[in-house]
């Protein structure tokens, strides 16, 4: 089959990029190009940064900064937004300049692994939501907790590139 129609099927199959991709063609675009996400630093008054517990297959268990990936046609400040929302449950006020960018290239993984990374400096509006605050035990995904500094479980490209904020 000559890739036109192949690209024409794959076209077919999206009904609308902007709310995101079924799970098999994400996963195949992100074999092939890099992919711009959004990590939210967020501190408290003792200058601890949040960070949630991460479990989803794709990297090895372990805390992490919460963000995500831009959707097609999304602002990143919408995207901060989402990400603040989906995986705290609060809504933020954000630093609109970056404090970092980082490219991060995975050679060993073919599935994500080439990334644009900018980290956001962002400050909680209301009240995290007690229910996930992580308590004892081993994690469970989606759990938060506060870091005094980076936690030796954490997973290896945000403790490569973000272990200076945290």
């Amino acid at each position: 089959m000559e890739i036109k129609k192949i690209v024409n099927l794959l076209e077919a199959q999206v009904d609308n990029p902007s709310v995101g991709l079924q799970d098999e063609l994400f996963l195949f675009i992100s074999k092939i190009t890099p992919l711009v996400n959004v990590d939210l630093l967020i501190k408290n008054k003792n200058n601890q940064t949040l960070l949630t517990w991460r479990e989803d297959g794709l990297y090895p268990p372990g805390w992490h900064i919460p963000g995500g990936i831009v959707r097609y046609k999304e602002k990143m400040f919408d995207r901060i937004i989402a990400v603040a929302a989906s995986e705290l449950g609060v809504k933020i006020r954000y630093n609109k300049t970056p404090l970092a960018m980082n490219e991060c290239i995975q050679p060993r993984r073919r599935v994500r692994g080439h990334f644009i990374s900018f980290l956001y400096e962002c400050k909680i509006i209301g009240q995290l939501d007690a229910k996930l605050r992580y308590k004892s035990g081993a994690p469970k995904p989606g759990e938060w907790a506060w870091h005094s500094n980076c936690p030796k479980d954490i997973i290896p490209v945000h403790g490569e590139m973000y272990r200076q904020y945290l």
